[in-house]
Formats: C-alpha cells, sequence, structure tokens
C-alpha cells in the first residue's frame, strides 16, 4: 500500500480520569501491540484529570514506536511554553510526538486563570492557528545542525543558524527563538478537529491530521473534499494531509447478522459518528469506507478504554491485517513515518540557501 492508500488508525485512551501512570502507560503498549499510528489522550480545563502532556512524557519511555498525541488548549496558555513542551515530548519519545490543538470557551474556564474573560470561539481557534503558526516558525528557529558542542574551542551553538521568528498574532507576540532545538520531525504532528465550524480553517492552514465526523461515507468523503480544497487554497499539498474519521464505539454488543440487498453492512448508530456492535463488524465498517476512498482511517474512542481497547486491538485491527488492509510492523519510527509524511524542511534554511 502506497502512503496515499494506506490506512491510518489512532486511538483515545482517556476516559474517567485516572492518577497512575501505569494504567496510560498498559493502553498505549497494547495500542502499540496492534501498530496504530497514535493514541491521543485527552485534556481540558474543565475537567480534573492529570496533565495530558505530562502523562505522555512518562509513557514515552515505555513505549518504542506509538505516536503520542495529547490535547494542548492554546486559550489561557503562552504559545512559546505550548512549542516548547510539545518539542520537549518530541525530544523524549524520539520523534513520536504530536498535539491536538483544542480551545476553551467559558467563563468558568476563564477564570481559573484569571487573565482575560471568555471569548467567542471563532477568535479562539483563529489564536490557536496562530499558536500552530508560532510553534512551527519556533520549532525551526534552531537549524538541524545549530549545535555545535566543541569543547576545544568553547562553543555550543552556531549562532548563525538561531532565528528570530518575530511573530505578531492579535493577542500575542514571539520573537524566538526557541529554548529546546529542533524537535527530531522537525515538526511535531498536528492534529485538529476539521469538521465544521471555526476550527476548519485552522485545520485546513495547520494541521497534519484532520479528525472529521461523519455519519454516511459519503458525507465523510464530502469533508475530506472540502478540507483538501481548503488547504490547497493556502498553498499547501492536499496529499500532505490525513483525514480521520473520528467515531466513538462501544464494542459491548454481539456482532449484527448481515442483511440481503445493496445497503447491508454495519451501521452506525442513530446517534451519529458512534458505533456500537462487534469488533468483526467495526472491522466492516473500516474497511468499506476506506477502500471506497472516503477517508484515509478512522480515530476510535472507547466507551470503555481497558475493554473496547482490547477488543479493537485483538478484535478488528487483526482482523483487518487478516484481510491485508492493515499493516503488521510499523514503516519506520516517527510518527510522520507512520503517516506517510515527509519531515518539513527548515523554513530558514531554506531561505538562506543551505537547505
Amino acid at each position: 500500500m502506497s502512503a496515499t492508500t494506506a490506512l491510518h488508525l489512532a486511538a483515545e485512551i482517556g476516559g474517567p480520569p485516572h492518577y497512575d501512570a501505569p494504567h496510560y502507560t498498559a493502553l498505549a503498549q497494547l495500542a502499540e501491540r496492534g501498530t496504530l499510528d497514535f493514541v491521543t489522550l485527552g485534556d481540558s480545563f474543565a475537567r480534573p484529570g492529570l496533565d495530558a502532556l505530562a502523562v505522555f512524557s512518562r509513557v514515552a519511555p515505555a513505549t518504542r514506536r506509538i505516536g503520542l498525541v495529547p490535547t494542548v488548549t492554546t486559550t489561557h496558555t503562552e504559545p512559546f511554553h505550548v512549542s516548547s513542551a510539545v518539542a520537549t515530548l518530541d525530544w523524549v519519545s524520539r520523534g513520536r510526538a504530536g498535539w491536538s490543538a483544542e480551545v476553551s470557551t467559558t467563563g468558568a474556564e476563564a477564570r481559573l486563570f484569571g487573565r482575560r474573560p471568555a471569548a467567542p470561539a471563532a477568535d479562539l481557534w483563529r489564536e490557536a492557528a496562530d499558536t500552530a503558526e508560532v510553534g512551527a516558525r519556533l520549532w525551526d528557529s534552531w537549524e538541524d545542525d545549530a549545535e555545535i558542542r566543541d569543547v576545544a574551542t568553547g562553543r555550543f551553538i552556531d549562532r548563525a543558524k538561531l532565528h528570530y521568528v518575530d511573530f505578531e498574532g492579535a493577542t500575542f507576540t514571539v520573537r524566538g527563538p526557541a529554548i529546546v532545538p529542533r524537535p527530531p520531525q522537525g515538526h511535531p504532528v498536528t492534529v485538529i478537529d476539521g469538521t465544521g465550524g471555526p476550527s476548519q480553517d485552522a485545520a485546513a492552514r495547520h494541521a497534519d491530521v484532520v479528525l472529521v465526523r461523519a455519519t454516511t461515507p459519503e458525507q465523510a468523503a464530502g469533508i475530506r473534499a472540502e478540507v483538501r480544497r481548503r488547504a490547497a487554497t493556502y498553498g499547501r499539498d492536499p496529499d500532505a494531509l490525513r483525514v480521520l474519521v473520528a467515531l466513538t464505539v462501544d464494542l459491548g454488543d454481539a456482532e449484527t447478522v448481515p442483511e440481503p440487498g445493496p445497503e447491508s453492512g454495519p451501521r452506525l448508530a442513530a446517534r451519529g459518528s458512534y458505533y456500537r456492535g462487534g469488533p468483526v463488524d467495526l472491522a466492516e465498517l473500516i474497511g468499506q469506507w476506506h477502500r471506497g476512498g472516503a477517508v484515509d482511517g478512522f480515530h476510535l474512542t472507547p466507551i470503555t478504554p481497558a475493554r473496547d481497547l482490547e477488543r479493537i486491538v485483538n478484535g478488528t485491527v487483526a482482523l483487518l491485517q487478516h484481510r491485508s488492509l492493515f499493516r503488521t510492523f510499523y514503516p519506520g519510527g516517527t510518527l510522520r513515518e507512520h503517516l506517510g509524511l515527509a519531515r518539513p524542511a527548515n523554513r530558514y534554511a531554506l531561505a538562506e540557501g543551505r537547505a
């Protein structure tokens, strides 16, 4: 399978808050045994729980290949700190980091910080897009070979290969350069929910992976086409995006009995992007949607992570692998390699003819 036709699978490992690292480590290791592209861990200022970025920094040494994508809320947080934290996760995971951008819209969350009132979602997603842009610039602010580490001369850094980003947005300015060297992936993978509304523009501009919600393959294909079209208007290569359907799954039920006719096959429940059934039917649904070219893959959120992720890996994924629809080993060591995405060139080195 080529990079443009390969099936990509990811899973959420959150749920009710847990305060022990082994819980999350075990789920990530289980997903890794199924060769999933990445796992996500949701986070929000609106609920109690551990910080997702910090949790994945703990999970990273206990895993070897799977990508780690925590939710990072860009509202009420400093873009420079966001960039540094995500770059650090990429270093400690040896190139397996991503981040899922999210915003905070409620007054209650704003009062936790006391710095500014709640703002409309459209304004916050413009700020999130600015955070993604400045993050990419900061990751490029060190060229790959900026570190010299020459003991004899006492030179640690080639200052000609450090760059000020001088970014000015509507709500913040960042001069740079970064304090963390350029991450192993160049740019850790950016994930944004781009189904519609104010987040879709940020996804088209900056996301490597776009999550969408759809109830039919035709609807998913239409959303995917629109996201790719919008990305092209911003000068991006649409083939450098991966569009995954976000699907909540409940694998506590038995398999369905197929019904004859053109509409046969597993369907989503009436609640929309929600699947309830067995792992075999889920494999059928994934295979049908992907073979039809509707999506690049699926991001699965188990209703009961400990139960359903095991059934996804040992049931759904195993069947997809048996049918040669999903890989049986990782193609490389980084999340970008799993997704078939190139490592971005450094914009500053390009401008000065060094890349």
